[in-house]
């Protein structure tokens, strides 16, 4: 968990911590310890945003389910905080925030309609459509990353099968590897003490015949689910960011194809630019910061 702390101007912060998530006290009283050590004495704090995990309401400030926080169900965070600090909280989905950020401060500036991935250990991602971040009724779309793309595919971290996030993360990246190995599948990867997706493109740029078969997949079923997003969006541009974009061509090469294969028509991709993410960690807070800044009375 990262917090910054920031002026009413400016991207800068003046303060900032980060801490692990998980420690001997709950993960909402390590976040208001977080908060509180950066806290101004001087100053006064005029409000809180929140960037969390998983499917969130802005509106009611609840967090309905975050998967690698299972005391996080139904959780009402904004309450929780604004009882300790009295003052506002905004609450957004992280992947929204970072959207915002990439849309305001990096790779999407001067768009007007985008769309936002990231891909690491999950899949996350946000739309930004006519200059707005698309939340809809209770602050639920843009997951991205579960969009079905296989049917009766690999068993996704939410539990379902076949999402995206399954297929083209670095836990299902190396989870087909894993897989592939238990069933015989020949590989330099076979006497590996662990397998990750790092380890997993270090083996493809070696020409591992497992490894690059994994990529490949990855990039084709992501292909597939961009292609789905522009038939319904009809973005300027596609922001790519997280750790496995940074394979480069391993992922980008099957991509391209598989977006090509898949649209209606290739109208879709004439001026439609597709860019790497620029912010990095960075995009989350200041897509956080955006959204607080424009909740704040003038």
């Amino acid at each position: 968990m990262r917090a910054g702390r920031f002026s009413s101007e400016g991207t800068t912060p003046l303060d900032i911590k980060r801490i692990a998530t998980r420690g001997k006290e709950p993960v909402e009283v390590r976040l208001a310890q977080l908060i509180e050590s950066i806290w101004s004495k001087k100053s006064t704090i005029q409000a809180i945003g929140v960037a969390a995990p998983g499917p969130v309401n802005p509106k009611s400030g609840i967090i309905y389910k975050a998967p690698n926080i299972p005391a996080w169900e139904n959780f009402p965070l904004a309450k929780y905080l604004g009882d300790i600090f009295n003052v506002p909280i905004i609450l957004g989905n992280d992947a929204n925030m970072a959207a915002v950020g990439e849309w305001k401060y990096g790779s999407g500036k001067d768009h007007h309609d985008l769309i936002y991935v990231t891909i690491s250990t999950g899949v996350g991602g946000g739309i930004i459509t006519n200059d707005q971040l698309l939340l809809g009724s209770k602050g639920l779309a843009g997951e991205i990353g579960h969009i079905t793309v296989l049917p009766n595919g690999p068993l996704c971290g939410c539990g379902k099968r076949g999402h995206l996030e399954a297929i083209a993360s670095g836990t299902g990246i190396s989870n087909y590897v894993i897989a592939q190995l238990s069933a015989g599948f020949n590989s330099s990867l076979s006497d590996a003490p662990e397998i990750t997706a790092e380890i997993v493109a270090k083996a493809a740029i070696d020409g591992d015949e497992l490894a690059v078969k994994a990529y490949q997949r990855a990039g084709k079923y992501l292909g597939h689910a961009i292609a789905e997003y522009l038939h319904i969006f009809n973005p300027s541009i596609i922001i790519l960011g997280g750790g496995v974009v940074q394979t480069g061509d391993l992922l980008l090469v099957p991509f391209h194809q598989a977006l090509k294969r898949k649209v209606l028509t290739e109208e879709y991709l004439v001026d439609l630019e597709i860019k790497i993410a620029q912010l990095g960690d960075r995009a989350g807070l200041l897509g956080t910061l955006t959204t607080v800044r424009d909740c704040i009375p003038k």
